[in-house]
């Protein structure tokens, strides 16, 4: 006989995975704001791709995250908050963003001399998101602070690595893999429910973007990182969830001094896995 927590753990990664392809399928047809010119962009090999895969993770991801049996209203309004909260924050910055400041570093030395920019509009917007979602879930207001911080930090973290196809997505999955896994050893129904939404959510769009028609962007990215943090947050106790937040910190402190592309390519096991599934790089021009 399965368990309440496979249950929840199958039920959550199939809703997320049937909702987010029928968003997709969906906005291809009607994008949730303006046409599909205003969410064309072009990727790494100037070919054109779309960010309307990014959307459809919120969307799905948010569907799966309201109707899969198991969860409390509580549990299911942190889902809401972190997952649609952030990508709601991530598309803003997608559609109407500048590029004039990048990184922790570059908007908050703007904001220090009076200049909004939208990643600042998005970097304490997805804080307050992280907050109000680990309040939900949180026991005491010490807990609310570490998972709040591990929210909003795997939001910005899984942005940073949508830079390549696929590589976002596989972060999300090698990450978000074992903390259902936990969940699962724990046998606790909702951490394994919310840790399947995301995982099969971004699987089913994964073939997108490896094959270069579709990718995360902001919405997308920030979405999945922060519904993974919030997986971690109800599945692990405190210390795996200061370990946690200490690798995001780590590495988002990293992503201001080197680049996590040349790091992967640079690296044998990281760059097949990164490779894994894609196009090949293409050759360079003599």
């Amino acid at each position: 006989m399965m368990s309440r927590a496979l249950i929840g753990a199958l039920a959550g990664a199939a809703l997320g995975a049937v909702a987010a392809r029928a968003a997709y399928s969906a906005f291809r047809r009607r994008p949730p704001v303006g046409d599909a010119e205003t969410w064309a962009r072009t990727n790494h090999r100037g070919e054109p791709i779309t960010l309307l895969e990014g959307p459809a993770f919120v969307a799905g991801a948010g569907a799966a995250a309201a109707l899969v049996p198991g969860l409390s209203l509580r549990q299911r309004a942190a889902a809401l908050l972190a997952g649609a909260g952030s990508g709601a924050l991530g598309a803003y910055d997608d559609l109407y963003g500048t590029t004039s400041s990048k990184g922790f570093k570059g908007h908050l030395s703007a904001l220090r001399k009076g200049e909004v920019t939208s990643g600042a509009v998005k970097i304490l917007g997805i804080g307050a998101a992280g907050l109000a979602s680990a309040a939900l879930v949180s026991r005491g207001p010490v807990d609310t602070l570490i998972n709040g911080a591990t929210v909003a930090g795997s939001a910005n973290l899984a942005n940073l690595f949508d830079l390549r196809p696929g590589r976002a997505v596989k972060v999300g999955l090698l990450t978000g893999g074992p903390l259902l896994a936990a969940a699962l050893a724990k046998r606790a129904p909702a951490a394994a429910a919310l840790a399947a939404v995301p995982v099969g959510a971004a699987a089913v769009l994964l073939p997108e973007d490896l094959g270069e028609r579709a990718m995360l962007g902001d919405a997308g990215a920030n979405a999945l990182g922060a519904l993974v943090g919030l997986a971690a947050a109800t599945t692990l106790g405190r210390p795996g969830r200061l370990a946690v937040l200490g690798t995001v910190v780590a590495l988002t402190a990293a992503s201001e001094k080197v680049s996590f592309t040349k790091v992967i390519a640079g690296n044998a096991v990281l760059n097949r896995l990164d490779m894994l599934g894609r196009r090949p790089a293409p050759a360079p021009t003599e």
